[in-house]
């Protein structure tokens, strides 16, 4: 493996000093490509680029790639509803949504992510599925690997080690699916369980299963092994040179507009703007001085904003004109901690100088935000 990461290294140096936008063609019937960078942005936008430029009538393409960690929801799901974003945030782990639809997967190292890419009439992801099972027993023959119904991969019948998701576009589609070889179980565990109470939804509901990393059942595996195995199987069953070639998703050379690709994906309105419309019906329990007050919380939430809002509570616990304000301000604006923490603290200045209202006020808009 060290001579071939030595020949990918030459040939990706080669790549980058001859033509670039030509390398695509030069390679006939298929295509093995990996990404240099650990970047989720970088990674998914080279999906969309291939999917988007490539012809694939004349080349199939399979495409390998890492990230650091992160946590990738399906283009039609609900980050509040999917992961603790307050911990992501804790843990400067990377949310993205994807492109394609299906649901909720974290990613980081330990993690081997494949793309298969075809024209949309020769889309078959069970074929995929089944070519990554048989590169694993190749490599493995006693690993108890299977594909199931839902195409999923399964180790043991009960493990799931890989999910998978696709795009099918007019004439294009890709397929991707995950290989979880020594990701971080815990990490994976803590940020896919959502806290927020109170969420109702349309959006497509992530399923749970039970998880295991390959190397927990076969420790002499190496990542590099399962990559070699899989691009081996992949290059015999398309009839192509076993060769893979090493892209920088960041170069424009080669992939013309990636750069603008990448950085739509990082923005807010793509990653929360483009959840679908939920709601929130709550209630906190805001325990002050010797008591507890129970205020309930209703919100609608569209396109990430909060399109209408109502904070049920007690009688005189704000000034009528604050009350007011405070709900002016919400309606529209982004359904966002660190929004919200600006827009209350900006009030908290025409607030009227009083200690105790101060204290409510804080008390409250703490609550506030942590529903966020």
């Amino acid at each position: 493996m060290v001579l071939q990461s030595v020949k990918n290294c030459l040939w990706l140096s080669c790549v980058l000093r001859t033509s670039k936008a030509c390398f695509w063609s030069t390679a006939t019937g298929g295509l093995i490509i990996q990404s240099v960078s650990n970047d989720v942005y970088q990674n998914l936008a080279v999906e969309d680029w291939i999917h988007d430029h490539m012809d694939l009538e004349k080349q199939q393409v399979l495409f390998l790639w890492r990230n650091s960690p992160a946590v990738v929801i399906g283009r039609h799901q609900n980050p509040w509803q999917e992961c603790n974003l307050r911990l992501l945030r804790q843990k400067n782990i990377k949310l993205a949504r994807r492109r394609s639809g299906g649901g909720t997967v974290y990613h980081d190292l330990g993690n081997i992510n494949l793309t298969f890419f075809t024209t949309r009439k020769k889309y078959e992801r069970m074929e995929n599925l089944k070519l990554v099972v048989k590169a694993l027993k190749a490599l493995r023959p006693q690993l108890d690997v299977h594909v199931t119904d839902r195409y999923d991969i399964l180790l043991d019948r009960q493990y799931k080690i890989s999910g998978t998701a696709a795009k099918l576009g007019r004439t294009s589609a890709y397929h991707h699916c995950t290989l979880l070889c020594d990701a971080d179980k815990f990490v994976l565990s803590s940020v896919l369980k959502s806290p927020y109470k109170g969420l109702k939804s349309n959006a497509t509901p992530s399923v749970p299963a039970s998880v295991k990393n390959l190397f927990e059942e076969d420790p002499s595996l190496t990542s590099e092994m399962l990559l070699d195995a899989i691009t081996k199987e992949y290059a015999t069953q398309h009839q192509i040179n076993h060769h893979i070639t090493l892209i920088n998703p960041a170069d424009e050379t080669l992939l013309p507009g990636i750069s603008n690709r990448a950085k739509e994906l990082q923005t807010w309105e793509w990653v929360y703007g483009k959840t679908p419309k939920f709601s929130v019906s709550t209630c906190l329990n805001m325990a002050y001085k010797d008591s507890v007050l129970d205020v309930k919380v209703n919100m609608d939430v569209k396109h990430g904003r909060i399109e209408a809002c109502n904070i049920d509570l007690p009688e005189q616990w704000l000034p009528p004109g604050l009350y007011s304000e405070l709900l002016k301000s919400l309606t529209g604006s982004k359904f966002c901690p660190n929004e919200t923490t600006t827009l209350v603290t900006t009030l908290l200045r025409v607030c009227p100088q009083d200690d105790e209202l101060h204290s409510r006020w804080s008390l409250l808009c703490e609550n506030m935000i942590m529903l966020m």
